[in-house]
């Protein structure tokens, strides 16, 4: 069975690109909330994730942001 899609419209790509983009900005913007949703609940007390962590997780947010706007722009211009 073939599937017919306008040209120009992959929602799959579209849906994955939102998620990739809405993922890296909340990265970039608030980086610590991987940290403890992934460690700090296995810390007893007060505990920060390192800086480097910080950093690491910005940039892992700036690349999630790049991934997200090309995923969108090819589900767009199929």
């Amino acid at each position: 069975m073939n599937v017919v899609h306008s040209k120009g419209d992959d929602p799959l790509l579209l849906f994955l690109g939102l998620l990739f983009l809405s993922m890296g900005l909340i990265q970039l913007i608030k980086p610590s909330w991987g940290w403890y949703i992934n460690e700090g609940w296995k810390v007893e007390g007060e505990s920060e994730p390192s800086e480097a962590y910080l950093i690491i997780a910005q940039l892992g947010g700036i690349f999630g942001i790049v991934v997200g706007v090309i995923l969108c722009l090819a589900g767009i211009f199929n």
